[in-house]
């Protein structure tokens, strides 16, 4: 049987072999949940960088459309920042087009989980897709959870404790301690995980940037059954 484990930041990926397996990369506030979004809405690929000069210059040389966020606040001079409705609003045309995109957290950890098999983005809103996904490809897989700045945060460990429990019936999720303590936070969370959430550190700071309708939108479940996945140096919609 197949394990699922959880690391809940970038910063402890040196203590895990990501080799053989899966990594779940997750930043559910908001960079997975956004590009999960932009998929959906009709982006070709994404291209996550770490730099907002390697984003501009994707944009300049190639034609992307820039996405960039510092700190929760849309970078100046970028096309996009990170929320999920700017793949949704119609301000920006997306449909067709490439994104280069540059996070705070998400994009990192996104880079720094590429020794695994594959690399696929989670987010509330497409949770049963890749649990789906999981269960097909028979894999030991780890939630990387993109945390801030280096740090644990709330929301991306319930995503994992999500998944286990979905996931329950096909994998080992009692192994691990980091993934029993996400599960326990997930029973106590899922009643009403918006409210749950309301104690998170980064709802409060994205409340404090007026990105309130960020939060409600990014907990929805299963809104979208896509899953993107690493593929030649960038990201791109999994095959079902």
């Amino acid at each position: 049987m197949p394990s699922l484990d959880i690391c809940f930041t970038p910063e402890l990926l040196p203590l895990y072999d990501l080799r053989g397996r899966v990594a779940v990369v997750v930043d559910i506030l908001r960079a997975t949940s956004s590009m999960v979004t932009a998929f959906a809405a009709g982006v070709t690929h994404i291209v996550p960088v770490s730099e907002l000069d390697d984003c501009r210059r994707l944009g300049l040389e190639q034609g992307h459309l820039t996405a960039a966020e510092r700190d929760g606040r849309q970078a100046e001079g970028f096309d996009l920042g990170n929320s999920p409705f700017g793949y949704l609003d119609g301000v920006v045309a997306v449909r067709g087009r490439a994104v280069a995109i540059t996070t705070t957290n998400g994009t990192t950890a996104i880079h720094r989980s590429l020794s695994a098999d594959a690399v696929i983005l989670g987010a509330f809103l497409n949770l049963e897709a890749v649990a789906a996904f999981l269960r097909r490809t028979g894999k030991d897989a780890v939630v990387v959870c993109a945390g801030w700045k280096g740090k644990f945060n709330l929301e991306d460990t319930v995503f994992g404790g999500a998944l286990a429990e979905l996931l329950q019936a096909d994998f080992d999720v009692t192994s691990s301690d980091a993934t029993l303590a996400a599960h326990h936070l997930w029973q106590q969370a899922k009643p009403d995980l918006a409210g749950y959430l309301l104690q998170s550190s980064h709802v409060r700071r994205l409340n404090s940037l007026e990105a309130n309708q960020d939060m409600e939108f990014c907990v929805r479940l299963n809104e979208y059954n896509l899953v993107p996945i690493w593929h030649d140096g960038r990201l791109v919609v999994a095959e079902k």
